[in-house]
């Protein structure tokens, strides 16, 4: 189960998750995005209802529905299901301060759920969780219902500043809330190639994190850029793009990581 966080924005956090739950899928895995960004960008990018109103992580997350109620399949990429979030989301903050227990809400509702598909021999290989850019309520739940955190960080100069908040919120996980969440990997997004920056934040980040940072580096790309415009990942976009390749890569990369930690 992937946390995939960074509380800075525009560093290709949602376009990762799904172009790797896309991937992954793709390989025969079954795979399940939770959607907790009010945005929704993750329902869009995988053609998923998600207007205001429709049943989503929302309805989870406050008890009014349960997951197997919620949950649908993604049209284009077959063993990949999905949680969806609508602008709903946005006022859960608000509203679960109020409920017992506010901060394990999602773990809660998310093992039920899984043990249960389980139990009828239809087991998630893999959860992917997509948090809103903030170290907020939403997030805090996501954190303390994964077992592993996917961190993706943008070849930019402040790569390594944003970092430093969300490594101190997962500490503070781990001590009250979940004792097994641990980093699991780093993935260097919009990276190129042609620039000593790039290049530069690259080997800081992997001097600063060692193995935990995947080998496979996304690259900028217009094609990752367009995919969600047509509610689509890259890999059904453009399957022969760099970056689709790149996320294929990385998926596979990441799959022998989780299996060895597993």
């Amino acid at each position: 189960m992937l946390v995939v966080a960074n509380q800075k924005g525009g560093v290709g956090k949602t376009t990762t998750a799904v172009n790797l739950a896309a991937a992954l899928a793709q390989s025969g895995q079954r795979v399940l995005v939770v959607d907790l960004d009010p945005q929704g960008n993750a329902s869009t990018a995988l053609s998923v209802p998600h207007s205001e109103g429709t049943p989503s992580s929302y309805d989870v997350l406050t008890g009014r529905l349960p997951f197997d109620q919620v949950t649908v399949e993604c049209p284009d990429v077959p063993n990949l299901f999905v949680l969806p979030a609508t602008i709903d989301l946005a006022g859960a903050e608000v509203e679960l301060v109020s409920f017992v227990a506010r901060e394990t809400r999602l773990q809660k509702a998310l093992d039920g759920y899984l043990a249960a598909q389980e139990a009828r021999g239809q087991r998630y290989d893999y959860v992917l969780i997509d948090c809103p850019p903030s170290l907020g309520l939403l997030t805090v739940n996501a954190l303390a219902a994964g077992r592993e955190l996917l961190i993706p960080v943008q070849c930019e100069y402040y790569a390594l500043e944003g970092l430093t908040q969300l490594l101190r919120t997962i500490e503070s996980i781990r001590d009250h809330l979940n004792p097994q969440l641990r980093v699991a990997a780093i993935v260097l997004t919009m990276y190129d190639a042609r620039t000593r920056l790039a290049a530069g934040v690259a080997d800081e980040v992997r001097g600063h994190f060692g193995d935990a940072v995947l080998k496979t580096a996304i690259p900028r790309s217009v094609r990752i850029s367009e995919a969600p415009s047509y509610g689509q990942t890259v890999l059904t976009y453009d399957p022969g793009s760099p970056g689709s390749l790149s996320y294929l890569e990385a998926a596979s990369e990441l799959a022998a990581q989780t299996r060895e930690a597993w």
